[in-house]
């Protein structure tokens, strides 16, 4: 279900914000919020994009009540994005048409490689290593956007461009420490040697399971086997003892 509403949301804003870099510049796409005040489209899924930040939240709360492994990083980045997309969206801040178009195409990518994990599909390994990459790029862009916003800010006037500077400290902030985070986890899990043994052990694991299963199953098979085979004999002994009374007779 995420899956698809990303989909659908990067398909519906992501054109907006090419059209305003092709027609209008970089200036426009960081500092004149048209893509909420003027476009109706853009501006209903930016509205449905910062709603979507609580259910988002609610993949949280799930872990917390399934007694699952936490990390910091996924509750840190749902709290911190939904309390600065409010915040943002009270604000109609500009620079979040850059901030959105990215988030709705990195959460298609990530969610859809979800729903296949849940079909028990086995996506090859560099997808997630590619969506990893691109949350790290994500994270690079923003804080680039942000940069752009503080010296538009100085060279233009604050009155020029609809972004606070109480809104880019946070947001940098914001985006610098998702950039270690997520740098940290891609090298713990990707290209630290203590990643790869735990992939090892967890691949060793899985197919040792495996094998157990398919040990029982034969079992039990082999089981029905020699159940049937006395069935069987029991059946010809029956016969024949009923056989040998009869010729007594």
């Amino acid at each position: 279900m995420l899956s698809m509403f990303s989909i659908m949301g990067a398909f519906r804003t992501a054109p907006e914000l090419i059209h305003v870099l092709r027609h209008y510049g970089l200036f426009h796409s960081v500092c004149v919020p048209s893509y909420i005040e003027q476009d109706r489209v853009c501006g209903f899924w930016t509205w449905l994009f910062v709603l979507s930040k609580l259910p988002e939240l609610g993949d949280t709360i799930f872990i917390v009540l399934r007694k699952q492994p936490l990390i910091f990083l996924h509750w840190y980045h749902h709290i911190t994005v939904l309390i600065y997309s409010w915040f943002s969206y009270t604000e109609y801040t500009s620079s979040a048409r850059w901030f959105i178009v990215m988030n709705y195409f990195v959460h298609s990518v990530m969610y859809s490689y979800y729903a296949l994990k849940a079909a028990r599909y086995n996506p090859p390994r560099f997808i997630a290593m590619l969506i990893t990459s691109l949350q790290l790029t994500q994270m690079i862009v923003g804080c680039a956007i942000n940069v752009w916003a503080h010296g538009f800010l100085k060279t233009h006037g604050p009155q020029s461009c609809n972004i606070s500077q109480t809104n880019i400290n946070l947001s940098i902030a914001m985006y610098f420490s998702y950039f270690v985070l997520f740098a940290r986890f891609f090298y713990k899990t990707y290209l630290s040697p203590d990643g790869n043994k735990i992939r090892r052990m967890a691949a060793s694991l899985a197919a040792q399971n495996t094998a157990k299963l398919s040990t029982n199953s034969n079992g039990d098979d082999g089981n029905r086997n020699v159940n049937n085979k006395k069935l069987d004999i029991n059946a010809d002994l029956t016969m024949a003892s009923h056989t040998h009374k009869a010729k007594a007779q």
